[in-house]
């Protein structure tokens, strides 16, 4: 009786470690996850990056012109930060601010990052966005409905989705 009661806790025992265990073929060895890896240390948001190798935003500037559009590390100082749940910023940029979007809004930033240091992993492009975005966005911003309304034109400028972001 006692070696049989011994088997059931054993079986039981491999049961409970088998489902925990990770199976599949030798081809899904190395492969990487579709969902994204999220940081959990202080400072850092959306996928874990790191700071090696991130430009300037006005070397930025220059890739852009010679290349178009593409993936790159930049860093930069952030001039203005979502109000309402810091779903975006704005990042310093000569003239006219870079806007900083989160992939598939996926995280978020400290509402009051402005006047902190960035470092932010993701796509950079020259776009067109639209004047209803541009309300959405200077709503989100606190601007009241006079200088909302004084938005009549699309804007062209630089900017980035972000996969992952450092702030200092």
């Amino acid at each position: 009786m006692k070696a049989i009661f011994n088997l059931a806790v054993i079986c039981a025992a491999l049961l409970l470690f088998s489902c925990n265990s990770k199976t599949g073929s030798v081809a899904d060895v190395g492969q990487e996850s579709s969902k994204p890896v999220y940081s959990e240390k202080p400072g850092h948001y959306g996928v874990e990056i790191n700071k090696k190798g991130a430009i300037d935003v006005a070397t930025l500037n220059e890739k852009l012109e010679k290349y178009g559009s593409g993936a790159v590390k930049v860093k930069g100082e952030i001039s203005d930060v979502c109000a309402v749940k810091g779903c975006w910023m704005t990042v310093k940029n000569g003239d006219q601010d870079m806007r900083v979007t989160f992939k598939d809004y996926g995280f978020f930033v400290p509402k009051d990052a402005a006047g902190k240091s960035a470092v932010m992993e993701g796509i950079a492009k020259v776009d067109t966005t639209s004047v209803e975005m541009l309300r959405h966005f200077a709503e989100d911003a606190g601007k009241s409905p006079e200088e909302v309304a004084k938005i009549t034109e699309p804007e062209v400028a630089l900017s980035f989705e972000a996969t992952g972001v450092i702030i200092e």
